[in-house]
């Protein structure tokens, strides 16, 4: 990997675990991540227009419904993922969405793909069951008192199951058929408001709430969510996909370490070391 591409992801890594950082201290679902997406479009859009007046790329015929694919994978994402951060702990749905992205992608190339993974790709995908077993507090899910637990372990697994989808369908986007990451990730925005309008309006005084109450948090995840998308979409168009996996689940560990330092959330050396084991197994994982 080139210390460009390096370079690239480590800041993509930052500014991603900071916008899901500011998600979880907002506290807000549906209308949120609507406001978030039209302030985002207001930011994004000209500059995407831009570009398009000025390099005037070749965009080819069918690529509107990869844009509608990629738009709607990452609406169930953005809800799922407020979701699960209004029932569990940041230290725990963050870690596990972004964790168990690299592992469902690996089962669903075995399933799908009669793919063969190496001994140390294997050993990857243990490492991060057990990190994951780990960062649950294994056996005390069962306890009746954990039910919050148990609620963020599955947004944490369904978030996971979106990000391998989005993985392997973005890739294709900027790496085969050319799609400029800006153009493309401000296209898919649009799709995610337009797919929320008919639900988020009628809660329009919900995201006037979240606005008045949470405006820098709104302004947070509007500009750095696509910003961290961008440098790893750009990222992909020279650098293959199993180099940047292993190398931007580095947020793993930031986002750990902003919920057990700043959010003070319980079991912190437990997670924190948890999350580093899931940073190994995703590095043997692409190495395998």
């Amino acid at each position: 990997m080139s210390a460009l591409a390096l370079g690239i992801i480590l800041v993509a890594a930052f500014t991603h675990a900071t916008w899901n950082y500011a998600a979880k201290r907002s506290g807000g679902g549906l209308p949120f991540v609507w406001l978030t997406g039209l302030v985002s479009l207001c930011f994004y859009g000209p500059l995407s227009l831009a570009y398009l007046w000025w390099q005037s790329p070749a965009i080819p015929p069918g690529a509107w419904l990869v844009v509608i694919g990629s738009g709607l994978i990452k609406l169930a994402y953005a809800l799922l993922l407020q979701r699960g951060y209004r029932h569990g702990d940041f230290s725990l749905v963050y870690p596990l969405a972004r964790g168990t992205g690299p592992l469902f992608s690996t089962l669903t190339a075995i399933a799908l793909f009669d793919e063969r993974p190496t001994a140390l790709a294997l050993a990857g995908g243990g490492i991060i069951i057990a990190s994951i077993f780990a960062l649950t507090g294994g056996t005390r899910l069962l306890h009746a008192d954990r039910a919050h637990l148990r609620q963020g372990l599955i947004y944490g697994f369904t978030c996971g199951c979106c990000i391998a989808a989005l993985t392997v369908w973005d890739k294709h986007a900027v790496a085969h058929l050319h799609l400029p990451p800006l153009v493309y990730d401000c296209s898919t925005q649009v799709v995610m408001c337009i797919a929320l309008a008919p639900f988020a309006w009628p809660r329009r005084a919900e995201a006037a709430s979240a606005w008045r109450d949470h405006r820098w948090k709104v302004f947070a995840v509007a500009l750095l969510a696509p910003l961290g998308y961008i440098l790893i979409l750009t990222a992909m168009t020279f650098t293959p996909v199993s180099y940047i996996a292993p190398a931007r689940e580095i947020s793993i560990l930031i986002g750990t370490f902003f919920g057990a330092k700043l959010l003070k959330e319980a079991d912190a050396p437990r997670r924190l070391l948890a999350a580093g084991g899931m940073v190994a197994g995703v590095i043997a994982l692409a190495l395998g």
